[in-house]
């Protein structure tokens, strides 16, 4: 196993944005990747992590990113909220325009933020987090690139099509999941093959369309959906929500507008918040707790726990990184 250190979430912080600028990406957009990226490695998610940082180099080589984006929300009714991503990277577009769907939810009860034209390479469940913390359900999806087959084929259609939830708890964390419809994550993947370790034959296919247990020959075949066809339509609901939906592209379209340059997916976000207070009253929130308390009599953890207590974890003792993966991120910084 890789050795590890601790190290204060500030520090971490100030060295990706150190690598980040150091690559010409302007101070709005080192920012809010900077703090998503570090966030998901203080919490445990080492996927989307700051393993994801060296990758950031090819997604702003693409001939089409644009280092410098600022976006700015555009408020289309009393509900709706569209902001282009101008060709960056999405979650500052995504951060930017949680403010007005906040807003919106809270005075008609429903709100809709379509981010659209952003590279995406970060976790869905900060966003939604956010909208919770706010008293709201948030709901976030998005397509990715064609690397998944539907349930019964062999080659990609969909993507790794995530989605996350998020419902508010008052002085408790919010409820929060976030996952791909895949049997694994493309992430989890790529990070067994750089360890050279097997994975179990459901997640993937190769290029012959048959099943195997190397990451690399899945990484060059098709990703398999979890549950089967279940899993495939739901991946397709989030295709169809993430990209049509919102006037952006679908899975196969990111992937050919990647021109291969092996850069992250660029294609549209869709996030959704409600107001619970609006809709149910507060009932809504007495009910939602009786529901948790079954998991509490049973001492079943709720999706999320494990992440708040490697929080609190990281909070007290700092952030656990790879001394590897901290040595690969300064040497890249010219």
């Amino acid at each position: 196993m890789d050795a590890e250190i601790r190290v204060p979430e500030v520090e971490l912080i100030a060295l990706a944005e150190r690598f980040l600028r150091s690559h010409g990406l302007n101070a709005a957009q080192t920012g809010s990747l900077a703090r998503i990226l570090v966030a998901a490695q203080r919490d445990g998610s080492l996927s989307h992590g700051l393993q994801r940082l060296p990758g950031t180099r090819d997604t702003m080589g693409h001939p089409d990113f644009n280092r410098q984006a600022d976006p700015q929300p555009e408020s289309l009714s009393p509900a709706v909220t569209r902001i282009d991503a101008q060709y960056g990277f999405s979650c500052l577009a995504a951060e930017r325009g949680i403010p007005q769907l906040i807003e919106k939810a809270r005075q008609v009860g429903i709100g809709l933020l379509a981010v659209n034209n952003g590279f995406h390479s970060t976790a869905l469940w900060p966003m939604v987090e956010r909208i919770a913390e706010a008293g709201l359900v948030g709901l976030s999806m998005n397509p990715t690139h064609a690397w998944v087959t539907p349930f019964g084929g062999t080659k990609g259609v969909l993507g790794t099509n995530p989605i996350a939830f998020a419902w508010p708890r008052g002085e408790k964390p919010p409820y929060v999941f976030d996952f791909a419809t895949t049997a694994a994550s493309r992430a989890d993947i790529a990070m067994h093959r750089a360890s050279g370790k097997e994975i179990p034959d459901h997640w993937g296919l190769d290029a012959s369309g048959n099943r195997t247990t190397d990451p690399a020959e899945v990484l060059a075949g098709a990703m398999l959906p979890f549950g089967g066809h279940k899993g495939s339509a739901l991946a397709t609901m989030i295709e169809l929500m993430g990209g049509p939906l919102i006037g952006d592209r679908t899975s196969r379209q990111s992937q050919d507008f990647d021109k291969g340059a092996n850069a992250a997916p660029c294609h549209g976000e869709l996030l959704l918040a409600f107001s619970p207070e609006l809709a149910g009253g507060l009932v809504a929130f007495e009910r939602a707790e009786s529901v948790f308390k079954g998991f509490a009599d049973q001492n079943v953890r709720l999706p999320g726990d494990r992440r708040y207590r490697t929080r609190e974890q990281s909070a007290r003792e700092g952030i656990a990184v790879s001394v590897a993966l901290l040595e690969r991120i300064r040497s890249l910084i010219p």
